[in-house]
């Protein structure tokens, strides 16, 4: 599955899990946004890309696990996607950050 393919799946699970009350977007100026986030909850820009449509995704993380997922639209706002706590980082591996994989790697046959 494409990066672009997990980042949609991802954005729709995020908008059904919203109830109509929370469905309201907030947005607004994204140097505000991402100074509220750093300080007032100590969240790190710890992941980006863009969107097919050129958007900026980011995800803001803190370390005690609260997490925050900003869209930027070119020449718009930014906006709030989704937030939450107990998030886990996992490296490209698939381990979870600060674990070693257990698998050596190959080498070629050659290699003595």
């Amino acid at each position: 599955m494409t990066r672009s393919m997990i980042l949609v799946a991802a954005v729709a699970f995020v908008a059904m899990s919203t109830t109509p009350a929370q469905s309201q977007m907030v947005c607004g100026e994204r140097v505000e946004i991402v100074k509220a986030l750093e300080s007032g909850h100590q969240e790190q820009k710890t992941a980006a890309g863009l969107s097919g449509n050129g958007g900026l995704v980011e995800l803001f993380t803190a370390v005690e696990g609260s997490w925050t997922l900003l869209l930027t639209v070119p020449g718009g706002p930014t906006c709030l996607l989704g937030s939450g706590e107990d998030w886990e980082g996992w490296k490209s591996n698939g381990q979870p950050k600060g674990q070693q994989s257990s698998a050596q790697p190959k080498l070629p046959a050659d290699a003595t």
